[in-house]
């Protein structure tokens, strides 16, 4: 047992090695890839004053990044970028500015802006439910569809029958659930899918210890692509609360879209390089890639973002938009966190003249991340935006209009986790028609809503903004 006492001398020798060797590294990585300075400090003081316990919250919370093998499908015949005449408006000097937006989002991701495109709002699970089971029931070569929450509820179980039902009849179906998302509900509806033979698989699973250093992030899209031809996306989830008019206990506002067109296929690559990053089965083929003809007018690309190839893409799309404004930005979305530079964009946009909406929900299903957004609001009413609260149920819906033409839809909300930690799939339309449809949604919604004024916000107590001061701290992890 000699050699136990010597290890047991020795010990104490290693350990604070091996604490030297996970700070030295840990602070190299922090000192190589962190672009902000104050968050970089931050993260050397945890990692040097917090031995052991600092590393490795830096590898869970702060590396955040994962390196995904691009599945090359090649380029589809579909695929024709319009001319930067084109873009789905009668009268194109009328959306003159907007062409350099398209410019600008053309360099940022790889994806053309595509043509002959319809696009159909589905307002809540009540519209949207039935047309997406409707369309698994008549699939006849392929499903994939991939969402964030899967609840094992009455929804997700009329889900989980119709693609069970779907594979009886010999049509192929890939289901891609997030993990986390998966644990919303117990038992989870993976269960269910493999009980009725469905092909399914959750995204990152965080339980895995080589998967440690993607634990904090999320495959945040939602998509339901049959037969390569008819899809629906947005920011749905597949849960009962979706469904108002059956009164759930936990009811929820939302807006999902019937999308037809050559942009389908664009969605159905998106899920194809997600499923072949988790389970390595590449689709490919006419089964999930027919050739598509156009089915409408709108010129539409799809932007996929996360810790990735992908990282901030989304968010350059938006200072982008925000930068061209000239007349009006209405934006909808549930959590509204903002990065100073988005900050500073919608306030330049505001003195501009250019007529800034903000549209949130009073109250919200997350009342930390409520706190933590209260505590930014005056950073943009100061200099003329305009914030609005809309009345329960809590609304999840996400949208963006600029200058009543160009519309940005889909899973991403306006904070970090969306907009640095997320996997997330948002679509961007140019054309009039379209924009008009989508801003009487947001219409309908301020009309209903309570603005929110400057002196409301200083009006607060000082134990409330103190709360919210400290809640705003932990954003960049909400």
């Amino acid at each position: 047992m000699q050699w136990l006492d010597h290890l047991s001398q020795f010990w104490p020798h290693l350990a604070a090695a091996f604490d030297l060797l996970a700070v030295l590294l840990a602070s190299s990585h922090v000192l190589l890839h962190k672009r902000d300075v104050r968050a970089a400090t931050l993260w050397i003081a945890t990692i040097w004053f917090v031995p052991l316990v600092g590393p490795l919250l830096y590898l869970v919370l702060g590396v955040n990044r994962v390196r995904r093998r691009a599945v090359s499908l090649g380029v589809h015949g579909t695929f024709q970028r319009p001319s930067p005449e084109n873009l789905g408006e009668p009268n194109p000097a009328a959306a003159e500015h907007l062409k350099l937006l398209a410019g600008v989002v053309n360099r940022l991701v790889a994806q053309p802006l595509v043509s002959g495109n319809r696009i159909q709002p589905l307002v809540n699970g009540d519209a949207a439910f039935p047309e997406m089971l409707a369309a698994i029931a008549a699939a006849q070569k392929s499903i994939s569809l991939t969402t964030y929450i899967f609840d094992s509820d009455a929804s997700g179980k009329r889900f989980a029958d119709a693609l069970g039902s779907a594979v009886q009849r010999g049509v192929q179906v890939r289901v891609l659930v997030d993990a986390a998302g998966a644990r919303y509900s117990w038992p989870p509806i993976t269960r269910e899918l493999k009980r009725r033979g469905v092909t399914v698989a959750r995204f990152l699973p965080s339980l895995a210890p080589w998967r440690v250093a993607t634990i904090n992030l999320r495959n945040h899209r939602k998509s339901l692509i049959v037969d390569g031809r008819l899809a629906f996306t947005g920011g749905m989830n597949i849960r009962h609360g979706n469904v108002l008019r059956d009164q759930p206990k936990s009811p929820v506002q939302d807006l999902h879209f019937r999308v037809a067109g050559p942009v389908v296929t664009q969605l159905q690559e998106a899920f194809a390089n997600d499923w072949a990053f988790t389970t390595d089965e590449v689709l490919d083929g006419f089964l999930w890639f027919p050739d598509l003809t156009e089915d409408g007018h709108l010129v539409a690309r799809v932007l996929t973002d996360g810790p990735d190839a992908d990282f901030e893409k989304l968010h350059w799309t938006l200072l982008a938009a925000l930068a061209e404004a000239q007349t009006s930005v209405q934006i909808l979305t549930p959590y509204f966190l903002p990065d100073p530079a988005l900050v500073s964009a919608l306030n330049l946009a505001a003195l501009r003249g250019v007529r800034v909406d903000i549209v949130l929900p009073a109250r919200s299903n997350l009342p930390f991340v409520h706190w933590a957004s209260r505590a930014m609001w005056w950073q943009v009413l100061e200099r003329g935006c305009h914030v609005w609260l809309t009345p329960p149920p809590f609304d999840h819906s996400k949208l963006m209009i600029v200058d009543g033409h160009w519309v940005l839809f889909g899973s991403a909300n306006w904070d970090a986790r969306s907009l640095r930690l997320n996997f997330e799939l948002n679509v961007e339309c140019y054309g009039r028609e379209f924009a008009d449809e989508m801003q009487k949604v947001i219409t309908g919604k301020i009309a209903g809503a309570r603005e929110v004024l400057q002196a409301e916000v200083d009006a607060r107590s000082y134990p409330v903004k103190l709360r919210d001061a400290l809640a705003r701290l932990f954003s960049p992890y909400l």
